[in-house]
């Protein structure tokens, strides 16, 4: 289910908001619709990983916790796809060396998404390994030596380094990419509880949260 949502996304950014833009004006309120819709997607990771919450779930065998979260958040993902109204409008296109260029930072955000999976439990974070038989150590090297949390850059490569950039890939590249600034501090705070001194530390190191020199 974790791949078969990333596999359909990636299809449906490439091609459904790559024609989305074609002939159209731009839809106000398409694009209020969209933006709750990511939100009720977005609440599931926030709301679920808070500890209230995560006691009333108790009734879960702990072994399937992170299994459940990621199903949830695999289905929801899909929907955001399959029910995303089109907004129309195209802020850009670009040809020639522009998109070999374009087409270069993508690819370095999934190869940065890629080196920075690699150096987790891949397993764990898609759900077939409980994060209780992870490992469970601070990592702090290879992409984690740039930025804390180098999985939301790499998003961020791949998202705005498109060629072409309709309204719908720019409303769903921005309204992502804001929750991800958004839930840093959360994440943070969660990570500070579970590491203590050792991500105080390591804070201490690598100073950007996501974006170098900026954020």
């Amino acid at each position: 289910m974790f791949v078969a949502s990333l596999t359909y996304w990636a299809f449906w950014f490439l091609s459904a908001l790559g024609q989305s833009g074609a002939g159209r004006g731009v839809d106000g309120s398409s694009l209020t619709f969209d933006a709750a819709l990511f939100t009720l997607f977005a609440a599931h990771h926030s709301i679920l990983a808070r500890e209230p919450v995560k006691r009333a779930l108790a009734f879960i065998p702990p072994e399937l916790t992170r299994s459940v979260f990621v199903w949830t958040a695999s289905v929801l993902l899909i929907v955001l796809c399959v029910f995303w109204r089109p907004i129309g409008g195209v802020l850009y296109r670009v040809t020639g060396v522009a998109a070999v260029a374009c087409a270069i930072v993508q690819l370095a955000g999934a190869a940065f998404i890629a080196a920075s999976v690699a150096r987790i439990d891949a397993l764990e974070l898609a759900g077939i390994r409980s994060a209780r038989a992870a490992d469970g150590s601070l990592q702090t090297s290879g992409p984690y030596r740039v930025v804390r949390h180098p999985v939301y850059l790499g998003w961020m490569l791949v998202v705005f380094g498109t060629a072409h950039m309709t309204v719908d890939r720019f409303a769903f590249a921005a309204i992502s990419s804001l929750y991800l600034v958004v839930a840093v501090p959360w994440e943070e705070h969660s990570l500070r509880r579970s590491f203590g001194n050792a991500y105080a530390e390591y804070q201490r190191q690598v100073r950007w949260r996501v974006i170098p020199y900026v954020y």
